[in-house]
C-alpha cells in the first residue's frame, strides 16, 4: 500500500485557513482536485506539499479526484494569486477558484456518464466557432509624432525599466501604437494581454487586433475574454491562451487572471477607468494587478490614457513610471472647440438652451451626427405631487424609484439601487392627487423629447436600459458607426473608446451635479468623463464643437476644459490632495458593515476601530494609521440593509498592509458576535 502524501489545498470558501488531506501519490502544485468538504464535494487548487498536516492525521479525509484535463497552475500564476490575495487581504481559494471558467470548478462538470472527460474533452471534441471574416486593413502611415513616441515606448520596453503610461489626447492614435508593440512582442514569439475597461469597447477594438492580425496571416491567434460571453466561449478562451493557441488575449478586468504562458507585454487601455475596480467579492483592481504581473515576470506594461488616473500621473511624476505624450491627433482634424453655455439666465426648453439647440439644427443640416450626453438613465429620476410634497421614494432603499418609459406597457419606478420596480400610481399615495409630475431628465425623457423636437431625424438612445439584450449594444453602436443615426442620446456607455465618423457635435446636459460631490474623487472622475465624450467629436471632420451647458462656467474643471488642459488640471488636482492629505499621498481601506439596524452596524465598526488601535499600538514602531469615527454611508439602506463604514488611511502603503493582515483576521470572529455582514476594501475608490 502506498504512503499517504499530504496535501494542502485552497477551496473558495470565505475563511482565510487552507484545507489538509491526503493521497496516495503526490500530486503536482497547481492541480485542480476534488475534495470533501463538509457535506459536500468541492474542486479546490493543491497550494503546498506539508511535511506535517495541521491537523491530527486520522481526522484527514483523502482526496477523491486528481482532475488532468489541463496543466497545473504556473508558478507565476500562483504567485499573482498570492499576492492579490495578501494585498487585497481575501482566503486564497476565494482567489483563485472564481476567476477560472465556471464549468472548472464545477464538481457536476467531471460526474456523472454527461460528463465523461469534463469540459475540456467536451469541448476539444466540439468544432471550434468559425471566426468573422476581418479584411486585412492597410496598416496606416505612423505621423511624425507617433513615429517618435513608438521609438522610445520601444526602447524603454526593451530594456524593461518601468511602465509606461502613454498619455495622448482623444484621437491621437494611441491604438495605433498598440498594434504595433502588440505584433512586435508577437515576432518574439510572446503573447499579449490587452485589457479594455468595458465590454461594449471590446468589438469594435476586436475588429481592429484582427485586421491588423491579418496582414500577417495571424487572425486565428486571438482571443476574447469577459464576463458577458457565454460559459463555452469562456471555456474556449481560458483554454487556448493558456495552450498558447491564441497570443493576443483581449478582455476586460477579468482577463488580469488569465494563465499566459508566454506573456511578454500587458497593455491597459484606459487606464484610468473605474471599471478596471472590482466592486464585488474580491475587490482588485486590474489595472494595478497588470502593474505588478509585469514587474514579477520582467516583462513590458504599457498604461494608455487621454486623463491618466492621478495615480499614474504622480507615479510619472516620482519617477516609478515613464511618461510619454501624444499631443496632437493622428488625422488631419483639429481638437473639437468646447463652449461653455452659461444656463443662469436662459429659458430652458426640456433642459436644453436656445444655443444648443440651434447649433444641432445646423449640424442635422451640414449632414453630421449630434451625440447628446447625460448620465443619469430612466424618464425622471423623480416622481413627485405638487399637492403635497410626495415623492417617489424606493421602499427599500433611502432613495428614490426613477421613472422609466415602456414601449406598449405602463410605466414604471425603479430602483436602480435593489431593483425593487412598481407601475406608477394613478393617484398620489397620501393626498389622492392625479397629477403627478416627473422631476428632471433621464436619457428616455430626453429621447422623448428630440424625437418630437427634430422630426424626420433618426434619435437613439444607447444606455444600461436600451442594452439589456445582449448584442444590443453591438447593434446599436455599428448603426452609428454605419451613419444610420442622427442623433445619439447616451451615458457614459458612448464616452469613450468610440470611433464615430461622423459626429460634428456633442451636447452635455446636466454636469453640475458632480461639481459638489462628497467624494473627493468627482472632479477628477468629471473632468475625465467630459475629456472622454469631448474626444468623440471631430475626430474625421474639421470645427467640431462641445457645449457644456453650466450654471458655474467659472469653475476650474470647466476652464481647462475649454484648454483641453489635463495637465494643468492635474497639477492643481495633486495640489489640492497633497495638502488635504489624499490619495495618491495616503493610502485607505474601507470596512464597509450591514446589518438589520444601523445601530448594529455602528457597534460593529465602533469594536473593530477598538482592534486597529490596539494594532497600532502594539506595533514597534507603532502604526500610523489614521481611523476615522463609524458614519452611515450616504445611502444608508439598501434592500432593507442598513449600511455604515469606517475608512482607515495611513501615509506609509506597508505600514496600512502590516496592520490590515492581522486585522482582517479578527473580524470574521466579530462579525458573528455583532451579527453583520461586511466588506473590506482596500484602495477604495468610491467613499
Amino acid at each position: 500500500m502506498s504512503a499517504k502524501v499530504w496535501l494542502r489545498v485552497a477551496v473558495d470558501v470565505p475563511l482565510f485557513a487552507l484545507f489538509d488531506y491526503y493521497h496516495c501519490e503526490k500530486v503536482a502544485i497547481g492541480r485542480r482536485v476534488i475534495v470533501p468538504f463538509g457535506r459536500r464535494k468541492v474542486i479546490g487548487v493543491v497550494v503546498e506539499h506539508p511535511e506535517v498536516p495541521d491537523v491530527p492525521e486520522e481526522q484527514l479525509k483523502a482526496v477523491e479526484v486528481v482532475i488532468e484535463d489541463l496543466p497545473p497552475c504556473s508558478n507565476a500564476w500562483m504567485r499573482l494569486a498570492r499576492f492579490a490575495a495578501a494585498y487585497y487581504q481575501r482566503p486564497l481559494g476565494e482567489v483563485m477558484l472564481p476567476v477560472m471558467p465556471a464549468s472548472l470548478r464545477r464538481v457536476s462538470a467531471y460526474q456523472g456518464k454527461r460528463s465523461r472527460g469534463g469540459p475540456v474533452a467536451r469541448m476539444d471534441r466540439r468544432a471550434p466557432p468559425k471566426s468573422k471574416p476581418f479584411r486585412a486593413d492597410a496598416v496606416p502611415d505612423l505621423t511624425a509624432e507617433q513615429q517618435e513616441v513608438l521609438t522610445t515606448v520601444s526602447h524603454h520596453l526593451a530594456a524593461a525599466l518601468k511602465p509606461i503610461l502613454l498619455h495622448g489626447v482623444t484621437g491621437s492614435g494611441k491604438t495605433e501604437i498598440y498594434l504595433q508593440l502588440m505584433l512586435r512582442a508577437l515576432r518574439d514569439n510572446k503573447q499579449v494581454l490587452f485589457l479594455v475597461p468595458e465590454i461594449n469597447l471590446t468589438p469594435q477594438l476586436e475588429a481592429a487586433i484582427r485586421a491588423r492580425l491579418a496582414v500577417h496571416s495571424l487572425s486565428g491567434q486571438l482571443a476574447v475574454l469577459h464576463s458577458g460571453l457565454a460559459e463555452g466561449a469562456r471555456l474556449r478562451a481560458w483554454v487556448q491562451t493558456l495552450r498558447g493557441e491564441a497570443r493576443v488575449l483581449l478582455g476586460t478586468r477579468l482577463a488580469v487572471f488569465a494563465e499566459m504562458p508566454d506573456l511578454g507585454l500587458i497593455i491597459v487601455d484606459e487606464e484610468h477607468d473605474p471599471s478596471y475596480k472590482q466592486q464585488e467579492g474580491l475587490r482588485y483592481s486590474a489595472r494595478d494587478l497588470a502593474v505588478w504581473r509585469g514587474h514579477d515576470l520582467s516583462i513590458p506594461v504599457v498604461l494608455g490614457s487621454a486623463t491618466p488616473s492621478l495615480e499614474s500621473w504622480q507615479h510619472s511624476i516620482a519617477g516609478r513610471y515613464q511618461k510619454v505624450s501624444l499631443h496632437k491627433r493622428a488625422k488631419p482634424f483639429e481638437l473639437p472647440t468646447i463652449r461653455l453655455i452659461d444656463t443662469r439666465r436662459l429659458a430652458l426648453n426640456q433642459g436644453f438652451s436656445p444655443h444648443l439647440l440651434e447649433a444641432m439644427e445646423a449640424r442635422l443640416l451640414a449632414g453630421e451626427q449630434v451625440l447628446v450626453f447625460l448620465n443619469r438613465r430612466g424618464y425622471a429620476p423623480v416622481l413627485s405631487c405638487p399637492s403635497c410634497g410626495w415623492l417617489s421614494q424606493c421602499v427599500r432603499c433611502s432613495t428614490y424609484t426613477v421613472m422609466h418609459r415602456r414601449r406598449q406597457a405602463k410605466a414604471l419606478l425603479q430602483c436602480h439601487h435593489c431593483g425593487y420596480h412598481a407601475r406608477v400610481p394613478l393617484n398620489c399615495p397620501d393626498c389622492g392627487d392625479p397629477d403627478l409630475t416627473p422631476v428632471g431628465r433621464g436619457t428616455q425623457r430626453v429621447e422623448d423629447f428630440l424625437t418630437s423636437r427634430f422630426e424626420g431625424y433618426t434619435v437613439t438612445r444607447i444606455d444600461a436600459d436600451s442594452t439589456r439584450t445582449k448584442g444590443s449594444a453591438d447593434a446599436l453602436f455599428s448603426q452609428v458607426h454605419m451613419g444610420e443615426i442622427d442623433i445619439l442620446v447616451g451615458t457614459q456607455m458612448v464616452s469613450k473608446g468610440h470611433d464615430f465618423e461622423r459626429l460634428g457635435l456633442v451636447g452635455v446636459l446636466n454636469s453640475d451635479a458632480m461639481l459638489f460631490h462628497q467624494d473627493f474623487r468627482a472632479p477628477e472622475r468629471l473632468f475625465s468623463q467630459l475629456m472622454q465624450v469631448s474626444g468623440r467629436a471631430g475626430r474625421h471632420l474639421a470645427g467640431a464643437e462641445v457645449m457644456i451647458q453650466t450654471n458655474y462656467p467659472d469653475q476650474p474643471i470647466y476652464q481647462a476644459l475649454r484648454q483641453h488642459d489635463y495637465s494643468g488640471f492635474a497639477q492643481h488636482l495633486l495640489e489640492e490632495r497633497r495638502a488635504a492629505a489624499l490619495p495618491p499621498f495616503t493610502w485607505q481601506a474601507l470596512l464597509i458593515a450591514q446589518a438589520k439596524h444601523l445601530q448594529t452596524a455602528l457597534d460593529f465598526l465602533t469594536q473593530a476601530a477598538q482592534l486597529v488601535t490596539r494594532h497600532t499600538q502594539d506595533a514597534t514602531p507603532p502604526h500610523e494609521v489614521l481611523v476615522y469615527d463609524p458614519v452611515p454611508l450616504r445611502l444608508v439602506r439598501v434592500a432593507n440593509v442598513e449600511r455604515a463604514q469606517l475608512l482607515l488611511e495611513a501615509g506609509n502603503r506597508r505600514q496600512l498592509q502590516a496592520l490590515l493582515s492581522p486585522w482582517s483576521r479578527q473580524l470574521e470572529a466579530l462579525a458573528k458576535r455583532c451579527r453583520v455582514r461586511y466588506v473590506l476594501e482596500v484602495d477604495p475608490l468610491d467613499i
